[in-house]
């Protein structure tokens, strides 16, 4: 299945450019599932046709979905609830009940997570309105965070603690958690994997929709570095809104600057990523019509996924080189942290703890140097743990 991630700068028009894009995808043959969740339905504006919770056929070969959070939070909830209740009573905590429960922020972007995991192999395309950058990024890094987090808080020798709870529980003269929150941390585990398993899926990739300019310009390289940090493929950048050639002897002032403007930035973006230019058609495009004169390039084939090769010099240098791609990273922004057997990345606004090679947990971390996009760290084999040779 190839799954298009659509994001971008706030108010470059995302929303439009996933519907055209899975317009154009419907239209090429393949059968197409458009995902959003923005609750203000511009999704629906966009098509001209009004989406929602369940699975609405929105064009021939399209359907689309607007997963409501509400039922699955206040179950979510109401489930951990339960499974707290001896700590919730020791505490003197009082009960929610459903009525009172909204949901939290952030909730639209997990029921998105949830719509995606969950899309049915029927569908060959999926295309998903993200929220804006850096807010995406945040969110298809979450799976991977928060199995982290679980395997940290219960560890996989939370079984040997789940034999011994009713023995603790007499020791220690207050509740243990009960099993059921282990199977619960169990059933957790298995949905956010199956959702980090499609974000990482060789046929998912990202594009992003910017206008040609100064602050699209800035956005998309700081986005582009994020989506490299992350380990996720950037397939094309969707230039959008751009201004027709000034026609005429005396062309308007406003539209000569503002095609010179994009004009510059479109060059830089074309040396630097596959640019596909959308035209400004005046009015916002409202249904199937407006959304197929955009242009809106169909899925193509899965671009190659990110690497983070681990290199050989021991013979050269006694090194190993760790080489990840940075595109668009400062110098300045970059710092790099050792825990155990993770490195923590950080590059401006973006983290990433990232879990060392095998290789290289048996090494040292001797410096790291960043050169056209392109961080180069530098592992030294630590003589007490690397195999000695007679």
């Amino acid at each position: 299945m190839r799954t298009l991630l659509l994001t971008g700068p706030g108010g470059a028009g995302r929303t439009t450019l996933a519907a055209a894009t899975a317009l154009t995808a419907a239209r090429e043959g393949t059968r197409t599932l458009l995902l959003s969740a923005d609750r203000a339905d511009t999704l629906g504006a966009a098509l001209g046709t009004p989406t929602g919770p369940r699975p609405v056929q929105v064009a021939p070969g399209l359907t689309a979905l607007r997963p409501d959070p509400d039922p699955g939070f206040r179950a979510g909830l109401l489930t951990l609830q339960e499974h707290a209740g001896p700590a919730l009573d020791l505490l003197g905590a009082g009960r929610l009940d459903d009525e009172e429960l909204t949901p939290l922020p952030g909730a639209e972007d997990l029921a998105l997570l949830g719509a995606l995991r969950a899309a049915p192999e029927s569908y060959d395309t999926v295309v998903v309105d993200l929220p804006a950058a850096p807010r995406a990024l945040a969110l298809l890094a979450l799976p991977a965070q928060l199995r982290r987090y679980l395997r940290r808080l219960l560890p996989p020798e939370r079984r040997a603690a789940r034999a011994l709870r009713p023995v603790l529980g007499r020791l220690a003269g207050v509740p243990v958690p009960a099993g059921s929150l282990y199977e619960a941390a169990d059933r957790w585990d298995t949905a956010l994997a199956a959702a980090q398993a499609v974000i990482e899926d060789r046929g998912t990739s990202v594009r992003l929709v910017a206008d040609p300019g100064p602050a699209g310009a800035d956005a998309v390289a700081r986005t582009a570095t994020g989506l490299a940090l992350h380990g996720l493929t950037l397939d094309a950048l969707l230039a959008n809104r751009v201004a027709p050639e000034p026609q005429g002897p005396d062309p308007a002032p406003w539209l000569t600057a503002l095609r010179a403007q994009q004009h510059k930035t479109l060059g830089e973006w074309t040396h630097t990523y596959r640019t596909h230019e959308i035209p400004h058609l005046g009015p916002d495009p409202r249904g199937a019509d407006d959304l197929a004169a955009l242009g809106a390039p169909g899925p193509g084939p899965a671009p190659d996924p990110v690497h983070w090769p681990v290199t050989d010099a021991l013979a050269t240098e006694s090194l190993l080189h760790w080489t990840i791609p940075l595109p668009g990273a400062v110098r300045e922004d970059l710092d790099l942290v050792r825990r155990g057997d993770e490195l923590v990345i950080t590059a401006g606004p973006f983290r990433r703890i990232a879990a060392l090679p095998s290789a290289l947990r048996r090494c040292t971390v001797t410096g790291a140097a960043l050169r056209d996009g392109t961080l180069r760290i530098r592992f030294a084999p630590d003589p007490d743990l690397w195999p000695r040779t007679r």
